[in-house]
């Protein structure tokens, strides 16, 4: 199938160095929120959607804190309903929106699709949505699903894939798009493998920040460091499914294409285009 790789919100924290490896202390970083577009046979399907037009309108919902030091450009232009749009699709056909997790980054653009049935792990969905497992306080955005998306909940049964535990698919009917428990970052955190041709391209989401992280001899930049730590829920799953990517990625590099959410780097190397 085609993919479209989609920047869906640039953040831009002080300290470049720190953050992205390179350049002064005292420019500005640059992460982004890299999101996947696939034409599948049941229409579009968007695997996290970045930062939403509900959050450009109304910045303080996303935290004071957060904003201060993130510090997204916040424009509608990189909102992924703007670039669907720009691409000659209607938001509508987006049928399908698979997150990696709900954290504000990644679901602030779930609204922006109405009609499409959101597809998240169970253990997120109670901590996030439901509430019936307990989640960091201020960790989530519940008006980035006020509106009551048509979930579609995954966490029990699945596949191996690649030695990786509880694989499903999508609504078990396109095996070309598959949900991959990745906990540690938060406990319902999912990798999302599309397929394109002989070759997979896995989105890790949150399970490593850097793409030094899963390189034979992994390097981290102190500051993103620091970040992924406070961040996580689980630091020992989160450090053992960092392993296993390396291992993946060692193993299988011919087969399987690894990225990550918001390294620059990965962005880029994707051409900032189509696959």
């Amino acid at each position: 199938m085609r993919v479209h790789h989609l920047n869906a919100g640039t953040m831009c924290p002080i300290g470049k160095r720190l953050v992205n490896g390179t350049g002064s202390l005292f420019q500005r970083a640059r992460l982004v929120c890299h999101c996947l577009l696939a034409e599948t046979q049941d229409g579009l399907a968007l695997v996290d959607t970045g930062i939403g037009l509900g959050d450009i309108a109304d910045p303080p919902r996303l935290g004071r804190r957060w904003v201060r030091q993130a510090a997204p450009r916040l424009d509608r232009g990189e909102t992924a309903v703007a670039q669907v749009k720009s691409l000659g699709y209607s938001p509508d056909d987006v049928r399908h929106i698979l997150l990696t997790h709900l954290d504000r980054d990644h679901a602030g653009g779930v609204p922006d699709f109405p009609r499409a049935k959101v597809h998240v792990h169970r253990k997120e969905h109670e901590m996030a949505v439901t509430h019936r497992i307990a989640a960091p306080p201020g960790r989530y955005i519940a008006d980035q699903w006020k509106h009551g998306p048509d979930w579609e909940i995954y966490g029990e049964g699945g596949e191996d894939w690649f030695g990786f535990k509880g694989v499903r698919a999508l609504g078990d009917r396109e095996p070309d798009i598959l949900m991959i428990p990745l906990p540690g970052h938060t406990l319902g955190h999912c990798g999302i493998a599309v397929r394109g041709g002989a070759k997979w391209l896995l989105h890790a989401g949150d399970a490593y920040f850097f793409h030094g992280q899963i390189q034979a001899k992994p390097r981290m930049p102190f500051v993103l460091g620091v970040f992924q730590r406070r961040a996580d829920m689980d630091s020992a799953a989160r450090i053992s499914n960092q392993e296993r990517l390396r291992a993946l990625h060692a193993a299988h590099g011919d087969a399987v294409t690894i990225i990550n959410s918001h390294d620059p780097v990965h962005y880029e190397d994707c051409c900032c285009g189509d696959h």
